[in-house]
């Protein structure tokens, strides 16, 4: 399952979101999205967890947390649509 991490203070890792969604099962891959020029974060993050059920469990308690002074926002990622008109 993949999951959206909203919301992020700019200075959480891929290890720190590991640790947090590994208390609910097994994460398969962390990505913070990151500007390409700056390298700075931007802000959210995608979660993939091994388990359908256990990514659920995670969304649910996870969602509204406050962590490093913002309140997440996390939810099922759904597949960017590809606009037929960009190269």
């Amino acid at each position: 399952m993949n999951i959206y991490v909203g919301n992020l203070h700019y200075g959480v890792n891929e290890d720190e979101l590991t640790e947090i969604f590994g208390k609910f099962g097994t994460v398969n891959s962390v990505k913070v999205i990151t500007d390409k020029y700056s390298g700075q974060s931007k802000g959210f993050a995608f979660v993939e967890m091994e388990d359908d059920a256990e990514g659920n469990q995670a969304i649910g308690e996870l969602n509204g947390i406050e962590i490093s002074g913002r309140n997440l926002k996390v939810n099922v990622a759904h597949e960017k649509k590809r606009d037929p008109n960009r190269r």
